[in-house]
């Protein structure tokens, strides 16, 4: 089995590396167009091989989409291609205040990728693109495995939204939240990741561990560091399982173990 991860920045990258290495210490640099692959060989403790490559492709969406796209491109020309594409990194919470909600240091994984601020603005309000006629705003991961993954590293399920820019006050917070009030983080690539997975029929998941609320921006709040650390467990503990997981890629992300 073989997994790409991509993150937006380095600190991810490297956060994920160092829980996929607590059972694979051997990095192998890769090199690929725009980028570098960081190859880990997890041993699992049952079923086939794993390779699992790490890539920072940048940040926001469309830096998402072109690195996935280079790389499972060049793995597909290589007659290696990926079974699973993976959006992994730190985000913004919904409702991190609130009693139940999502909290600052947990992990995130999404049953829904959904790009929240594609499409216009009209005199009532925002529009998404698929509302226009064209396009598409959804991505739903298989099922099965978001379950696992969830259950693996007590992940909160629910909405991921991609956005463009990042939500810096109340209103645009709950206004997200009225669109999409199943939503429990916010980040800026797993639609680009997906969009570019789907292009070549490869399954998508998204990972966040949470290291601020969405909402206005209080940098003292912020908690990359805790964030970044939680994104390490989940990784150390997803590690050793990807390669006994199965399931399949569906357009209504219902899939089958």
């Amino acid at each position: 089995m073989r997994v790409l991860i991509v993150t937006a920045v380095s600190a991810e990258r490297d956060a994920v590396v160092r829980g996929v290495g607590a059972t694979a210490p051997e990095v192998a640099e890769l090199p690929v167009p725009g980028g570098v692959l960081h190859r880990l060989s997890p041993a699992p403790p049952a079923g086939p091989p794993l390779t699992v490559d790490v890539l920072a492709a940048g940040v926001g969406p469309a830096a998402a989409a072109a690195g996935t796209a280079a790389a499972l491109t060049a793995a597909a020309i290589a007659h290696t291609p990926y079974d699973l594409a993976v959006s992994a990194g730190i985000g913004g919470g919904f409702g991190t205040a609130r009693p139940g909600a999502v909290r600052l240091g947990s992990v995130v994984v999404a049953d829904a990728i959904v790009a929240a601020d594609l499409g216009a603005e009209t005199p009532d309000g925002f529009t998404a693109v698929t509302d226009l006629g064209f396009g598409t705003v959804e991505h739903l991961p298989p099922a099965p495995l978001v379950a696992a993954v969830a259950e693996a590293t007590d992940a909160v399920r629910g909405t991921v939204l991609t956005v463009s820019t990042v939500t810096g006050s109340a209103e645009r917070a709950t206004e997200l939240l009225r669109r999409h009030p199943r939503a429990a983080a916010e980040a800026m690539e797993g639609f680009g990741v997906a969009e570019a997975a789907a292009a070549q029929s490869v399954p998508v998941l998204e990972v966040r561990a949470v290291s601020n609320a969405v909402g206005p921006r209080d940098r003292a709040a912020w908690r990359i560091r805790e964030a970044l650390d939680a994104l390490t467990g989940a990784f150390g503990t997803l590690a050793p399982r990807l390669g006994t997981w199965t399931w399949t890629s569906d357009p209504e992300g219902t899939g089958s173990d």
